[in-house]
């Protein structure tokens, strides 16, 4: 029997976008272009959205398809766990909690895992949203043998805040 050739995904391919169901189409809009900061680059009339990050076609679709004015999904279920939204500088990461800050919306969590640090909070229907920014890859920790060495520590948002008062 001939063994076929282990396949490994081209190292160039990335995520293009999460599309989520969601309970209230403009609810959903006013977290994640409201407080968020995403574009509007298409609606389908109440039912659906999609937005975007400078331009792009869009890196979140939202919908009520199936969704609509329901419960949020049980959190001990099989889903998504969180979509990430990866902010290009660490300064970036700081000005979007600093504007949750003050818009009073709660975290989940903050963690630095070596690699990134990162903000958890929920959006309205309760789907998990992580926030962060990548350190340069030249600094992420390693093992002995090479390997990432990712850990999970408390974020000190005191010093990420900093990052708004250098120049």
């Amino acid at each position: 029997m001939d063994k076929t050739p282990e396949y490994t995904i081209p190292s160039q391919t990335k995520i293009g976008h999460v599309h989520l169901k969601v309970a209230n189409l403009q609810r959903a809009l006013d977290f994640y272009c409201g407080l968020l900061g995403f574009e509007v680059t298409q609606t389908y009339g109440d039912q659906a959205a999609f937005i975007s990050a400078g331009g792009y076609h869009h890196h979140i679709g939202l919908n009520t398809w199936y969704s609509k004015d329901a419960p949020p999904a049980p959190q001990r279920s099989a889903g998504l766990f969180h979509t990430a939204i990866v902010y290009p500088t660490r300064k970036d990461l700081a000005s979007i909690l600093n504007r949750l800050m003050e818009a009073k919306y709660s975290l989940t969590g903050a963690a630095d895992h070596g690699v990134s640090e990162a903000l958890y909070l929920n959006d309205p229907d309760e789907n998990g949203v992580e926030l962060y920014w990548d350190r340069p890859q030249e600094n992420w920790p390693k093992k002995e043998d090479g390997s990432l060495d990712m850990y999970t520590k408390s974020l000190d948002l005191n010093d990420l805040l900093g990052e708004l008062k250098k120049s």
